[in-house]
């Protein structure tokens, strides 16, 4: 890869990255008009639908002779495990804990995405990366201890709905890294986002009234169409498009940023403050992810 193609990468993961952190403070805008998890998460990939689907129509994948049938029911195990169950667990996490912490658990991902790709990828983990998953775990400890003096006990529940999250989004991240060659990050994008948004629409209409849907503010509504085109639509592509440049290994390490740009935008936003105890997790766990990521 040349070096003009990495800084390529790299810019767009770090794009993506900032748009995508947005979300959880954009969750936590809408809750204050008392919509619940599910039709927020609805009405979020319904707005995001019309793109996926433009986009899957316009581009064909890019190496169809190496895709096998096979590997379209990866996409539809994936799509559902990226963007819908990871995405449930993570909007009915945030009802419990601020957005800042919710990213700072989320961003575990990259030390889950290791244990899986030893599990399922045969790859080895290195004392190092041993070290550094400890002390990523130590700073989450931290963290939540201040966090649950400040908050109560709801953070407990809220923070492991958040992880699972995390677990399922790591293993999108692990199937993505080993199918977006053969599909092209762009197609296997709207691909899953396509399972992901029909996947809620259909968990919806099996265990709600349909017509509950459109009786929000109408501030629910301008929510959910940025949280779709900003948080969503734009990033996902952008991130896709980095672990194809850079691997999800390597893309971890940009996801450092994600955790930071939300604690700012929380803080402008919503007006969200970390104690002293929450930052020092905080700088903990980014930098336990740096050194899980990093190449030697």
């Amino acid at each position: 890869m040349s070096k003009s193609t990495k800084t390529i990468a790299v810019f767009l993961g770090v794009l993506g990255v900032v748009l995508f952190s947005a979300k959880a403070v954009m969750v936590k805008m809408a809750y204050q008009y008392d919509i619940p998890p599910v039709p927020l998460l609805l009405l979020r990939m319904l707005f995001a639908l019309p793109f996926y689907a433009t986009m899957a129509f316009l581009r064909k994948p890019a190496h169809p002779e190496k895709i096998v049938k096979k590997d379209y029911l990866w996409i539809v195990f994936f799509g559902m495990m990226g963007y819908f169950i990871a995405s449930y667990f993570d909007f009915l996490g945030l009802q419990y804990i601020q957005a800042s912490l919710e990213r700072i658990i989320l961003f575990l991902y990259p030390t889950i995405v290791l244990f899986m790709s030893r599990i399922f990828l045969k790859q080895r983990i290195t004392r190092l990366q041993i070290l550094a998953i400890l002390i990523s775990y130590l700073g989450i400890i931290i963290t939540f201890w201040g966090a649950v003096a400040i908050e109560g006990s709801d953070v407990v529940l809220g923070g492991l709905l958040v992880f699972v999250s995390a677990l399922t989004y790591a293993g999108y991240l692990v199937g993505s890294g080993w199918l977006i060659p053969r599909f092209g990050s762009v197609t296997f994008t709207s691909y899953a986002m396509i399972v992901s948004c029909l996947s809620i629409c259909v968990y919806y209409g099996l265990t709600q009234d349909v017509s509950n849907l459109w009786q929000y503010p109408t501030e629910v509504y301008g929510i959910a169409l940025a949280m779709a085109v900003l948080s969503t639509v734009i990033p996902s592509y952008l991130i896709s498009e980095s672990i194809k440049g850079l691997g999800a290994p390597n893309f971890s390490i940009i996801g450092s940023l994600g955790p930071v740009s939300t604690i700012i935008l929380a803080n402008i936003f919503l007006d969200e403050r970390l104690s002293a105890l929450q930052v020092v997790g905080t700088v903990v766990v980014i930098v336990g992810i740096y050194v899980v990521s990093r190449k030697k």
